[in-house]
Formats: C-alpha cells, structure tokens, sequence
C-alpha cells in the first residue's frame, strides 16, 4: 500500500469522530496497537530530540523497506508516533523521504495540539526521514 492510500485511510477514519475527545481516545488506542521497541533499543541515542516527552525511535532496514519501531512515556504522544509508523513504515528509504504526510493537517491535528506536542511531531517526522536518508545513501 503506498504511504497516500494509508494516509487516505487515517483521514477517513479521523472523520468518523464528531469531535476531538473522540479522535483524542483513538489516538490512544492507537498508541496501545503499536508494534513496541526493544527494550534493548531504549538508549539515549534513539531518543528524540525535541519531544517534550520521552519517546524512542527504532528503525531497520528490511528488504530494502524501513521499519520502524516506538514506545514513549506518554499516551497522547504514543499515539503520534504509532500515526507515523503506521504511514511511513514498511516503505522505501525514498518514499519516506518524499512523502508530503498531508494527512496531518487534513485530519487536523495541527490545530489540535499543543504547541509542545506539535514540536514533539516534527521532530519524530524529522529523525524518520534523517533515518530514511542514512539508509539511502548507505545503499
């Protein structure tokens, strides 16, 4: 599936929600479906910088595909970066890199939170595609 058709799906079912408790509390469930790091991966080096909260990131390379794995200290912000992982993993170093991640101003999460929480979500997007880019220039 390419990162659009996954981003589509996240905005169809944003919009199942009369209102942002209700997206708030998806989010959630979606941090608790997440594919966890590695305890062993928990390190200060897979830290992401910039995240108000504590949250780790984990990728590899698999048959030329990124797959990336996550945890954080915080419900809202686990439920973020299981967002992210859910559109961006599983694909090419360079359809990470490109991908536009429009979904996250359709499904309005820009205008939902907070400014600190917003910072914490481009940094995840940031380390992603620096992640991508290693990758890519290693091959």
């Amino acid at each position: 599936m390419k990162i659009e058709e996954v981003e589509n799906e996240i905005i169809e079912e944003f919009e199942m929600f009369d209102d942002w408790m209700q997206r708030y509390e998806h989010l959630i469930d979606l941090g608790k479906s997440m594919p966890l790091i590695e305890d062993k991966y928990k390190t200060e080096d897979k830290l992401i910088k910039g995240c108000q909260s504590q949250v780790w990131m984990h990728s590899e390379l698999k048959e030329g595909k990124i797959v990336y794995t996550a945890d954080s200290d915080a419900i809202i912000t686990k439920g973020m970066v299981a967002l992210m992982i859910r559109v961006l993993s599983n694909h090419s170093p360079q359809e990470i890199i490109d991908a536009k991640l429009d979904f996250i101003e359709k499904v309005g999460l820009t205008k939902h939170l907070s400014p600190t929480r917003s910072n914490g979500l481009v940094s995840m997007i940031k380390q992603m595609k620096l992640d991508a880019l290693a990758y890519k220039t290693k091959n």
